[in-house]
């Protein structure tokens, strides 16, 4: 372990949104990082689109708040109130006009530290956002805090970005099933689950950081990829902490619901693991990459 270590208090939200529901999805928010804070954490991480839920549904994107929205505010007064580091990601409309999912993290004063524009949108996220080109690297205190979601989490590309130059990774996922309505497509299903499982403790490993992973469970239903067929499925869940070495020392799956997941957590870095040779840190599968 390279750098200056430090022991904190960790806890990763888990959340079972209302697709497009702000203020029912807020209100939970508030609800389960109080909730940690109140047990003592002090990093407290929500998942991605933590005010929305994700799916192939336009006004998400047409009815996204501005940076300074009240889901930023939120973050703001948390971190404030209970004098922690907290962030999570949403869906803003930008003063260019273009929409981008960011994640924000606040300091225990309520202070702005940094935001990271996911780069890529992934699959029917590309109607809902632009990608970005950031670093998603922020100064705190001593230590170096890098941001990646979900597929930032599965790509050789995320790991040159913050490999050996953080001291610990947060961020979290909007990761959906297989749809649970076309039976043809259930058996790909356990090997989707597998991989968003699997996917802090992987990118862990390679960026030689701990993750604080956040993440959505419940129910989903929207149209699928623009077509006029009805996507039915879930969240796969899997909020986690993960330390430096991919050792997953708390999770929550996805049939444990909303809630949260608390672990000590040691900030400092190791020597990454680049994997320039390939694209990707785990194999997508068929479904995916035709997706």
């Amino acid at each position: 372990m390279n750098g200056t270590t430090k022991t904190v208090l960790a806890a990763a939200v888990q959340t079972e949104a209302k697709l497009g529901d702000i203020d029912y999805n807020l209100d939970a928010c508030e609800r389960l990082a109080s909730r940690a804070a109140a047990e003592g954490a002090t990093w407290v991480v929500l998942p991605e689109f933590f005010a929305t839920g994700v799916g192939f549904c336009r006004e998400l994107g047409e009815s996204a708040p501005p940076a300074d929205g009240e889901p930023t505010k939120l973050l703001a007064r948390l971190a404030q109130k209970h004098g922690i580091h907290v962030g999570g990601s949403i869906i803003v409309r930008d003063s260019d006009g273009e929409n981008r999912n960011a994640f924000f993290l606040f300091g225990p004063d309520g202070d702005f530290i940094g935001r990271h524009n996911k780069d890529l949108p992934t699959m029917w996220e590309s109607a809902l956002y632009t990608g970005g080109t950031d670093p998603g690297r922020f100064e705190v205190g001593e230590h170096t805090v890098g941001v990646a979601m979900c597929w930032e989490l599965m790509r050789s590309q995320t790991v040159a970005r913050l490999g050996g130059q953080v001291d610990l990774v947060v961020g979290g996922s909007g990761w959906w099933s297989m749809p649970t309505n076309w039976p043809l497509l259930a058996g790909f299903e356990a090997r989707n689950q597998l991989r968003a499982t699997r996917s802090p403790a992987t990118f862990a490993r390679h960026v030689g950081a701990p993750v604080i992973h956040a993440a959505h469970a419940g129910t989903v239903e929207c149209r699928f990829l623009g077509t006029p067929l009805p996507y039915r499925g879930h969240f796969e869940g899997g909020a986690q902490i993960v330390d430096a070495t991919g050792r997953v020392l708390a999770f929550r799956s996805r049939e444990q619901g909303e809630g949260v997941v608390m672990a000590e957590v040691e900030l400092g870095r190791r020597a990454p693991r680049l994997a320039s040779d390939r694209f990707w840190l785990q194999e997508r599968g068929t479904m995916a990459s035709a997706a």
